[in-house]
């Protein structure tokens, strides 16, 4: 049985009071409202990770991702934060590959997969996005264009490491432009990439992998994206910083 997961991408947004403030109505709403056989996740910037990590501690369901890691262990990269860095602050999950990552800062499938085995080594459980441009989808190039992405980032992975993968499929047209998927585009890509995956590990490993939906995913059309076959959470931008709103995404299933 697949886990359903909600993971709220804060990006680059919240002061340190903001963030405490929301990690702790968060916390209290997910004691409260939340099934316990749904996995929430909050990736804060992670200047507050600690601290956000305190609002979660004792509850079961609730956990923190960072939104990003370095692909090397150590060194001399100033500014960066390694995979090793992260697990020793407590948290569980690692963001990798998001959209705005590979756009602005030029992430290759190449170094994602560095970064992959990394956060695996670290003990961190990856959240891999995959996505397409509205150019690609226009085109009619976009199934095979992220079949490719998860290729050259993960096929690498035994299937043991693959089994500690979560999946979270954007469609890049769908975030911030005011173009929303339908729920019958979303079930066709979730259940073409688990389709991919099957083809590398097997129907078992690709049945129990989670594939989030990370397309302007909000309190109004959660439900309905959640009811599709394949998809088994979402990756949760703007709506993640509104407790309420986020809350009742999660509440969705």
């Amino acid at each position: 049985m697949r886990k359903k997961i909600v993971a709220g991408n804060w990006k680059m947004n919240k002061t340190a009071e903001e963030a405490i403030a929301l990690a702790n109505e968060v916390a209290q709403l997910v004691k409260t409202e939340v099934s316990k056989d749904v996995q929430v996740i909050m990736a804060p910037p992670s200047l507050f990770i600690s601290e956000v990590n305190k609002a979660v501690s004792g509850i079961s369901n609730l956990a923190v991702s960072a939104q990003n890691c370095h692909e090397k262990s150590s060194g001399a990269y100033t500014g960066e934060i390694s995979a090793n860095m992260l697990a020793t602050s407590g948290i569980s999950y690692v963001i990798l590959g998001h959209s705005e990552r590979r756009q602005y800062f030029a992430e290759s499938n190449a170094q994602l997969a560095a970064k992959v085995d990394s956060a695996l080594a670290a003990g961190l459980t990856p959240i891999f996005c995959c996505g397409e441009s509205l150019d690609l989808r226009e085109g009619g190039e976009f199934l095979a264009f992220v079949a490719q992405q998860l290729t050259e980032s993960l096929f690498h992975l035994s299937a043991e490491d693959f089994a500690k993968v979560v999946i979270a499929y954007e469609p890049i047209w769908a975030i911030g432009t005011g173009l929303t998927a339908s729920s019958d585009q979303a079930q066709e890509m979730h259940a073409y990439l688990r389709g991919h995956l099957a083809t590398k590990y097997g129907q078992n490993a690709a049945d129990n992998c989670s594939i989030l939906y990370g397309g302007s995913c909000n309190a109004k059309n959660a439900q309905e994206l959640f009811a599709c076959a394949d998809v088994d959470g979402g990756l949760i931008g703007g709506a993640s910083l509104v407790a309420a709103d986020f809350i009742t995404i999660a509440t969705s299933f």
